[in-house]
């Protein structure tokens, strides 16, 4: 099948100018720590200065779970 109506490039290329993406947006929080905005910080656990996540828990369960699967190998 021919394509009959063909699209110049400069058309095309004029089409998907809108299709760029953007770079994400980045803040700091009190501390410093770079994070996407409207999420909470990895490294502290906080969003917008409060403790959100306690990640030594976190780090805890996870030691624990690497532990268990070297045992079981």
């Amino acid at each position: 099948m021919v394509v009959r109506m063909r699209h110049t490039r400069a058309r095309t290329r004029n089409r998907r100018s809108h299709h760029a993406l953007s770079k994400p947006a980045l803040t700091k929080d009190d501390k410093g720590d770079i994070h996407l905005r409207h999420r909470l910080s990895k490294v502290t656990g906080s969003y917008r200065g409060r403790k959100v996540l306690d990640l030594s828990a976190k780090l805890e369960k996870r030691a624990k779970a690497v532990k268990e699967t070297e045992v079981v190998r």
